[in-house]
């Protein structure tokens, strides 16, 4: 298929996209004004509660955290006052600001971060503290944090735990977080409606100057319908809807380390299962050539230009831009060495019908999508077309994730990842934790000699150090995770994350967003104001 018909399509697809929301049905009056904001996004959390995740991957708003990033990505003490790390790498002692307070007036002590840590730590929900020994209150307002094992992004984990007060926590803090000392407090939740919080004006630090927070949950299209009539302030959308114009309103978009791709299982299929019974393994996608053809045949940057209106950029990593991205990961396009790679291993179109094959197995494969997500559904049917280029079917499928989860160690997913944390290319490639219950390592890639470029990343003691080892986890000149190695994962591109804000209303200092364009898109809104 010639680029010029692969344009065409990806065009009728992004029209199609956008001229799908047009017959959304109005969402309530809830329009902000003057200190209040009504912001629409798509993903409701499932709890509030910090020790199960609550605020994972960014600020959790309501609560404070011992440090913080900057609009540089840089550490700033938060509720630390200082902080120390021992020479073994393996004990961190904390001094806590004295003039931080909770919304019911008792003091942020250490007692509070050690209950938090410890209770973090025996949810193994979404915060990892598995390598952490223990939290203790050396006294009032100094906490030692004791590891079994230097952990490098260990500031980073402590950057997302909001602290929650161990006089007022029980069952009922993840939907009741009545008790806060962040920036804003809880007012209420109604599920699958609304989130409501108020500015806490006895915080520590800047108090916001939008003193009321609605945040209504909605997909994209009933966002861009609700932006259309004037009920919201500031809305996610997706790269296919930003086309649309709407008075009163303009689009921004956000620098993110949110990158989308295949993740192709590795292993055959041979009658194996994982541990919630689903089937392992794919004859076509086990084959190295089959996965390196896919990263070369696809034109990154004609994806990201035509079928995601230019708000994106290639990817060639899950860590593109970060000063542990080894740079020898970036391919180029080049279709006929593509072609090249699967005649040599033996794929040919014997029957004519487009398809290559080899040993009688068709070079074709399904890969699954959330349905609903238009950014993946956009990109992947671009991959399908691109793909056929050199004999290979994809298959697309549009699933619930619940659906995605019983076959996506068997099948292809377009999935997505990225974090400004070097502990994610640790869980993405570590062979532990390969074809677990989670989304991490579904391709069930292992190899050795990675494991020992993470595990070295994992206990450095100098960012020099663990960077160094980070590139090699990528490529270390034979092997690796990239897709001019054992390429478990074929990179397409990075989204920016895209919203239609208000005119007048001003959104701050983004910081870079991690995956996910929803909360982190209000990790700084304390620093947010309507104009006067």
């Amino acid at each position: 298929m010639n680029r010029k018909r692969i344009i065409v399509l990806l065009m009728v697809l992004v029209m199609a996209a956008s001229f799908a929301a047009c017959g959304e049905k109005e969402a309530p009056a809830m329009e902000g004004s003057g200190d209040t904001v009504v912001i629409a996004i798509g993903e409701e959390p499932t709890s509030l509660d910090p020790t199960n995740g609550w605020g994972h991957g960014n600020a959790p708003i309501m609560q404070s955290t011992l440090v913080r990033y900057d609009a540089d990505m840089n550490f700033v003490n938060d509720l630390a006052a200082e902080y120390d790390l021992s020479e073994d790498g393996l004990v961190w002692t904390f001094q806590i600001r004295k003039d931080a307070y909770f919304t019911d007036g008792e003091q942020v002590n250490a007692h509070d971060v050690a209950f938090t840590l410890e209770t973090a730590k025996t949810a193994m929900g979404s915060i990892d503290l598995s390598f952490m020994d223990s939290a203790v209150a050396a006294d009032d307002f100094t906490v030692v944090i004791t590891l079994n094992t230097p952990t490098f992004w260990f500031l980073n984990t402590l950057a997302s735990v909001g602290i929650v007060p161990e006089h007022a926590y029980s069952e009922s803090y993840g939907t009741n977080p009545a008790v806060t000392s962040g920036p804003y407090q809880f007012v209420e939740w109604r599920r699958q409606e609304q989130l409501v919080l108020e500015a806490n004006e006895n915080y520590y630090g800047k108090v916001p100057a939008i003193k009321h927070v609605i945040i209504v949950f909605m997909g994209e299209d009933a966002a861009l319908a609700a932006v259309r009539a004037g009920q919201v302030d500031a809305a996610i959308t997706s790269a296919t809807l930003a086309v649309n114009q709407v008075n009163g309103y303009h689009i921004e978009r956000i620098a993110t380390a949110d990158c989308r791709g295949f993740t192709l299982p590795v292993l055959p299929a041979e009658g194996k299962v994982a541990q919630n019974g689903a089937p392992i393994g794919n004859n076509v996608t086990c084959n190295m050539e089959i996965r390196q053809a896919i990263a070369y045949a696809i034109d990154r940057s004609l994806i990201a230009d035509v079928a995601l209106n230019g708000y994106a950029t290639p990817a060639f990593s899950e860590n593109d831009g970060m000063p542990w991205n080894n740079p020898a990961v970036k391919i180029e396009t080049n279709v006929d060495y593509a072609k090249q790679l699967l005649a040599d291993a033996g794929w040919a179109d014997t029957d004519g019908d487009g398809i290559v094959e080899k040993d009688g197995l068709k070079a074709e494969f399904t890969c699954m999508y959330p349905a609903g997500d238009s950014a993946r559904q956009a990109i992947l049917l671009a991959c399908v077309e691109l793909l056929k280029a050199v004999g290979i079917n994809v298959i697309p499928e549009g699933l619930s994730w619940d659906e995605i989860s019983l076959r996506m160690f068997s099948e292809a997913v377009m999935m997505g990842w990225g974090a400004a944390n070097p502990s994610e290319t640790y869980f993405l490639y570590q062979s532990k934790g390969a074809l677990l219950d989670d989304y991490y390592n579904p391709e069930g890639y292992r190899n050795e000699v990675t494991d020992s470029y993470l595990e070295a990343a994992r206990q450095a003691l100098t960012a020099e150090e663990a960077y160094e080892n980070f590139r090699k986890v990528q490529w270390d000149g034979e092997t690796g995770t990239a897709m001019i190695g054992q390429c478990p994962w074929v990179w397409i591109v990075n989204l920016d994350h895209v919203y239609f804000i208000r005119d007048g209303l001003n959104i701050g200092d983004q910081y870079v967003h991690p995956h996910g364009s929803n909360f982190p898109f209000l990790q700084n809104i304390q620093d947010w104001t309507w104009a006067e």
